[in-house]
């Protein structure tokens, strides 16, 4: 909930032909679709609407995969939330909104593997 330095966004790379499905790792971003910086997301169901389909439906940059330890992922989707007030950068500067489903206690990653394919 505290905001970061990060690099320049880089290019969404959702026309890869890569899906939003179960196990997934994709990019986060804002409404912009070249706006990923640092962010990422799990997909823990098959969300496929988050695909690229045209210009007008840019996707979300799927790069990568859970090969082992998807139970973890299980577990911290069941983790229990809360609501919370935020306030997140807008097109013409800081803007207060509403965070739906924050993790009351934080979920913290230790570690991750690159793996050669």
């Amino acid at each position: 909930m505290e905001k970061k330095k990060t690099h320049d966004p880089i290019v969404n790379e959702a026309k890869n032909g890569l899906s939003n499905v179960r196990g997934t790792i994709a990019m986060a971003r804002s409404g912009d679709p070249n706006s990923a910086t640092c962010q990422f997301f799990i997909n823990h169901v098959d969300n496929t609407p988050l695909d690229y389909a045209k210009d007008q439906n840019p996707g979300y940059a799927v790069f990568g995969k859970v090969i082992k330890g998807m139970d973890v992922v299980d577990a911290i989707a069941s983790v229990k939330t809360t609501t919370r007030s935020a306030t997140v950068d807008g097109p013409t500067g800081p803007v207060k909104t509403t965070l739906d489903d924050v993790p009351v206690e934080p979920v913290i990653i230790k570690s991750a593997t690159i793996v050669p394919e």
